[in-house]
This record gives structure tokens, C-alpha cells and sequence, in this order.
């Protein structure tokens, strides 16, 4: 091997190194820098009770909040937005008065309890309750699921 060869060979082998190393002081600058995913907040004021009219589902707030509100004679609840069978988003079919999941068919009372498809269970409860200013307060950070018995604490629902 000549000497111009044997220069060459070293050269690419630094070169390479080099790019190596960069790559990975590149990766360990990223890894300091994690991703930030903004949510939205995990609570929110829904407005006031007058403006839910009794026998309707509202869903304003789903796509931003992931949040069905209801208003019964009873009272006033907000119901998760996800199956509970695969967490799919259901649907409110006013015509059919029910929730229906797009994905594998569960449907949903409109007081949440699944009657058909593959979902195991009701869909869950957000705390609910009113705000200083009268307004309908929505807390995502608590939710309640039928099955435990807890959708009779007075945070899953409003009394009308």
C-alpha cells in the first residue's frame, strides 16, 4: 500500500468517526430537549345551567374537551367522551337517542350505560359541579364510573 493510500484510508476513517461522533453529540443535545405536549385544561367552565335545556345533549365540548353534558329532570352530568371498550370517541345520534361508537358498534344510553356491541362497561363521569360565579365547573381530573358505585357522589352530577 502506498503512502498516499494508506493517507486516504486514515482520512476516511477519521472523517467517519467524526460524523459519528457529531451524530451522537446531536441525539444527546435532543434527548435534554424533550417533546411538550400542550392538552387542554383539565378544567372548565361549561357556562350556566339555563343554558342546557332538559332532555338534550350538549356537544360543544367534545371535540375541545372530550366531554358530553347532559340534562336530565334529575339533574345535569358530563360524560366522558371515550368507549370503554377501545377508546374510541362515540357519537350522539339525536335521531336514535343514543351514543354510538364509530369503531366497533357500542352503544350508550343517554345516561351512559352501554346495552350493546363490545363495550364492557358505562361510560365514566367528570366531576361537575358550580363555580363561585354560578357556572357549570367541569373537573376532568376526577372521573367516575358506574360499575364502582360512584356516579351517586354529589360531585357526578348537578341536582336540577
Amino acid at each position: 500500500m502506498s503512502r498516499r493510500g494508506f493517507l486516504s484510508v486514515i482520512g476516511v476513517a477519521w472523517t467517519t468517526f467524526a460524523a459519528a461522533c457529531g451524530a451522537g453529540a446531536i441525539a444527546t443535545t435532543r434527548f435534554l430537549f424533550p417533546n411538550v405536549l400542550f392538552e387542554p385544561p383539565q378544567t372548565f367552565k361549561a357556562g350556566f345551567p339555563s343554558d342546557f335545556l332538559v332532555g338534550t345533549v350538549d356537544n360543544r365540548f367534545k371535540e375541545a374537551f372530550g366531554v358530553f353534558v347532559v340534562r336530565t329532570e334529575e339533574g345535569i352530568y358530563a360524560l366522558k367522551a371515550v368507549c370503554t371498550h377501545l377508546g374510541c370517541t362515540p357519537n350522539w345520534l339525536e335521531a336514535e337517542n343514543k351514543f354510538k361508537c364509530p369503531c366497533h358498534g357500542s352503544g350508550f344510553y343517554r345516561t351512559g350505560i352501554n346495552y350493546e356491541g363490545p363495550a364492557p362497561r358505562p361510560l365514566e363521569r367528570y366531576r361537575i359541579v358550580l363555580a363561585e360565579d354560578g357556572q357549570i365547573l367541569i373537573d376532568k381530573t376526577k372521573s367516575f364510573a358506574y360499575e364502582k358505585g360512584e356516579w351517586t357522589s354529589p360531585e357526578a352530577f348537578l341536582k336540577a
